[in-house]
């Protein structure tokens, strides 16, 4: 643990010692939020196909294999559970501190201009 802290404080020296001001500090943080903001979907995504894995493996497993499903498809909803409930309430703790929560995909860039 204290080699992953010393590396990680080694390789964001350059950051903090070169920073002119708040203002790369606070893109740095911008940029971290939006990586967050594209791995969580990524994350719950992942933790529902452990889910519906463990349930193919429980309908069309052998008996022995029942057991490693079953705690296969626990563990999944464990986690689809933890995960909406920590942003479920870092939600309500923003809403309460007046955090504007403006996160709602831009897919006017997505669609296709067919018009003729």
């Amino acid at each position: 643990m204290k080699k992953l802290a010393l590396t990680i404080g080694v390789l964001a020296l350059p950051l903090v010692s070169f920073a002119q001001g708040l203002g790369q500090l606070n893109s740095l943080v911008d940029d971290v939020g939006n990586i967050v903001d594209k791995i969580i979907p990524i994350v719950f995504a992942l933790a529902v196909l452990g889910f519906f894995y463990g349930l193919v493996k429980y309908i069309f497993g052998a008996e022995q294999d029942k057991d490693a499903a079953k705690k296969t498809m626990i563990w999944g909803v464990v986690a689809l559970f933890v995960m909406a409930s920590v942003w479920g309430l870092v939600n309500f703790i923003g809403d309460n501190v007046g955090i504007q929560n403006d996160t709602a995909p831009d897919v006017g860039n997505l669609i296709p201009d067919i018009t003729p």
